[in-house]
C-alpha cells in the first residue's frame, strides 16, 4: 500500500543502533510505499526536518531511529503547531527502541507497514520544563549510565550496552536525595534514590508487560530507594512468592508532579534517552495530544503491575 507523493516524510538518523549509516534497507522500503525520505546528518537534526516536513504539508511523519528520535522529530511536530494534523509512524531502528515495543511495533518492515495503513491511537505526551517527552523521564542511576553509554558501546553491543555500563556505575553511583510532589494527589516522597521514573508509555516492570496506560491522563512514577542490591532483590523474590508490597519500591500515578533534588545540585534527567540536568523538574500530562500508528500488540488498558 504506498502513501500519498508528498503526504508522507520519514525522518533517518543513521547513528541510531551505534552509527551504522547504510540505510539501503530503509532506502528501498521507503520508495516501496511512496514515502519521502529526510536523513539527518548532525545531531538534533531531526527536530528541523520533521519541522520542515510539517510546513511542507506532510500529514505522516515517521521516526526511524531508536526512542531519542522519536522524541526529536514528536518535538519538531510540536514546533510547527501541528500534532493535531499530524500523524506519527515509529520505524525502530535504534539501539533502545522501548517506546516502539510499548505501541506494539515488531520491527522496522512492520513499521513502514504500519505508516502506511495502520491503526492510529491518540495518547499522552509528558512535558517537563522545556521537554518533551513520549515514553519516560527518568533520573537516578540508569540515567547517569544511559549519558555515560559511548556510541561505540552501543554499536559493539546494541541494548546490552546499557547493562554493561549500569553495572559499571552502580560501583561509585551516589544515591540522589529527592522530593517528589504529585500535586493533584496530595502525594508527597523524601528520601536518597537510586532511580526515579515517571512514566508516560513505559512503567516499571514488575513482571509483565512495561507498557503503562498511555491514555488515561496520568504519569505512572516509581521510585526505587537507595538500599543495598541484595535487599532489593530479597524483597522481590519475597513478593514474587508471597504478594505484598516491595518496601523500597514506591508507585502513584497522578497527572502533574514535580521533582525536586534536596540541595539543589542538578542532576541529569532523561528525556526518552536524550539527556539535560535540572535541580527542579514539574511535569505534566498533555491528554491525548499525539496520534501514532499502533500495532495489534499495544493495550490500550494494560494490566496493573499488581495484577501481572
Amino acid at each position: 500500500m504506498a502513501g500519498d507523493e508528498g503526504d508522507c516524510v520519514v525522518v533517518v538518523n543513521p547513528e541510531s543502533g551505534g552509527g551504522d549509516d547504510d540505510i539501503s534497507e530503509i532506502r528501498e522500503l521507503a520508495a516501496e510505499h511512496g514515502f519521502e525520505l529526510a536523513v539527518s546528518e548532525e545531531a538534533g537534526e531531526p527536530v528541523s526536518l520533521a519541522r520542515e516536513a510539517v510546513e511542507a504539508g506532510a500529514t505522516r511523519i515517521g521516526a526511524c531511529g531508536g526512542d531519542g528520535t522519536v522524541n526529536e522529530v514528536v518535538r519538531g511536530i510540536d514546533a510547527a503547531d501541528a500534532l493535531d494534523a499530524t500523524t506519527l509512524g515509529v520505524i525502530p531502528a535504534g539501539t533502545g527502541n522501548n517506546f516502539a515495543g510499548n505501541v506494539g511495533i515488531e520491527g522496522v518492515e512492520h513499521g513502514f507497514s504500519l505508516l502506511a495503513g495502520g491503526e492510529t491511537r491518540r495518547i499522552d505526551l509528558g512535558v517537563a520544563g522545556d521537554e518533551l517527552f513520549v515514553n519516560s523521564c527518568v533520573c537516578g542511576l540508569t540515567a547517569d549510565a544511559s549519558e555515560a553509554t559511548s556510541s561505540e558501546l552501543k554499536g559493539r553491543f546494541g541494548e546490552l550496552a546499557y547493562v554493561f555500563r549500569t553495572i559499571d556505575r552502580m560501583r561509585d553511583f551516589e544515591s540522589i536525595p529527592l522530593h517528589v510532589h504529585a500535586e493533584d494527589e496530595g502525594q508527597v516522597w523524601d528520601g536518597d534514590a537510586m532511580f526515579a521514573l515517571i512514566g508516560n508509555a513505559r512503567r516499571f516492570p514488575a513482571g509483565g508487560s512495561q507498557q503503562a496506560n498511555v491514555e488515561d491522563g496520568l504519569f505512572e512514577a516509581t521510585i526505587i530507594e537507595d538500599v543495598s542490591t541484595g535487599q532489593l532483590v530479597r524483597e522481590t523474590a519475597a513478593r514474587r512468592l508471597l504478594g505484598g508490597e516491595v518496601s523500597s519500591i514506591h508507585r502513584f500515578t497522578a497527572p502533574s508532579m514535580t521533582v525536586e533534588v534536596r540541595g539543589g545540585e542538578p542532576v541529569s534527567f532523561s528525556f526518552d534517552g536524550e539527556i539535560a540536568e535540572f535541580d527542579r523538574l514539574s511535569c505534566r500530562v498533555r491528554p491525548r495530544t499525539l496520534a501514532v500508528r499502533v500495532g495489534d500488540a499495544y493495550d490500550p488498558v494494560p494490566p496493573e503491575p499488581e495484577d501481572v
